[in-house]
């Protein structure tokens, strides 16, 4: 079988060439033009950044998709769907507001933001994962699935239940309406390492589900009340919150490569990943820590399973960053997201979406000038 191709471009710039006309030229050199865009709806999937998160991608980069569709013929939209945990971007409201307060409006991208599963996070349509083993019938935003054409855009990061946050996250986990999270992160449930929990709350200020209950300077989790989201293992300060077990990462990561499934099975679709800005954790939070390894670059392809892999093996390629979080971790000799996450596997997911038929995890790198 032929290896997948995955486009690369770097982030080096001449005067008379900026990185927005890169990526264009990159998107075209990528084979997006021979998608039929002809006044087709096209819903391009993003992650707008929680207010105080600062390592989202910039809207001039979903504004030079957007203009590529749009001279494609396209009438294409932003969209993500409505989280799971407190934060900004609970509801379409909240959601459309952290989006307008991080740049993103139709006058900066030139098109409108649709949240995917609504109001409330309750608009979803239900759709059937052929060959999947977890889930049967995925819960995917409607406004996602009226789309005719599915583009994702991802900021390619670290992130602490999946190892990275990259395509296959963003369209799996990023496409689910709130009940479709709660179905991806069911799981297993955290648990709370008394030793090492001072009951400092910041887990219960981010509990949408109020799971957790400080006492005696202690923090503990009801589990029958719990969603799973693992929230609260990314804003503890001393680490005393952990996932359940490294089996039910490994559930989370398959259910992600299914729901991914359902979104872009029987239609166009393509997909965008920047290397940039990478964080040792999610764009969910409200705050983003010192990048890992240096910006590499903008990568492209029809195939988010190879996408995926080519990020991961740039990244794994570089040097690590003095002074970040990956820095203070045993790193020498290991993958760089298991190194800052290490109850994860990203590979799960890889594996997972090669045997759905999603994609490949081998592939063609072509470099783009």
């Amino acid at each position: 079988m032929e290896k997948s191709k995955v486009y690369f471009t770097n982030m080096r710039t001449k005067t008379d060439v900026n990185l927005q006309e890169k990526l264009s030229r990159l998107l075209k050199k990528a084979g997006i033009g021979t998608i039929d865009f002809n006044q087709k709806y096209t819903a391009v999937k993003m992650h707008f950044g929680e207010p105080g998160n600062l390592a989202y991608l910039r809207p001039n980069y979903a504004k030079t998709v957007v203009d590529v569709i749009r001279e494609l013929g396209g009438k294409p939209f932003l969209t993500d769907c409505n989280t799971l945990y407190v934060g900004g971007r609970k509801n379409a409201l909240d959601h459309i507001d952290s989006a307008y307060t991080n740049g993103f409006s139709p006058f900066s991208t030139g098109c409108h933001i649709l949240i995917g599963d609504g109001l409330k996070g309750t608009d979803d349509v239900l759709v059937p994962v052929a060959g999947g083993e977890y889930v049967k019938e995925a819960k995917i935003g409607r406004a996602i699935m009226d789309a005719d054409i599915f583009i994702s855009l991802t900021h390619f990061k670290g992130h602490e239940l999946t190892g990275f946050g990259g395509t296959l996250k963003n369209i799996g986990m990023g496409c689910g309406s709130r009940a479709g999270k709660m179905e991806m992160h069911s799981a297993g449930k955290p648990f709370v390492d008394q030793e090492l929990c001072v009951g400092c709350g910041s887990c219960r200020k981010v509990c949408a589900q109020d799971a957790i209950t400080i006492s005696s300077k202690k923090a503990a989790i009801d589990h029958d009340k719990c969603a799973g989201c693992g929230r609260c293992i990314g804003v503890c300060p001393r680490d005393a919150v952990n996932p359940a077990s490294d089996e039910s990462e490994d559930i989370l990561n398959r259910k992600i490569a299914e729901y991914t499934k359902a979104v872009i099975t029987g239609r166009p679709n393509f997909h965008i990943s920047l290397v940039v800005d990478v964080a040792p954790f999610c764009d969910c939070h409200p705050e983003n820590d010192l990048s890992i390894v240096p910006d590499i670059g903008m990568f492209a392809s029809f195939d988010p399973v190879a996408l995926d892999v080519a990020c991961a093996d740039a990244v794994n390629a570089q040097p690590v960053i003095k002074g970040s979080l990956l820095a203070e971790c045993d790193h020498e000799g290991h993958d760089h997201f298991s190194a800052v996450s290490p109850n994860t596997d990203w590979r799960v997911a890889i594996a997972h979406a090669v045997k759905l038929g999603i994609g490949q995890d081998t592939y063609e790198l072509i470099e783009v000038s």
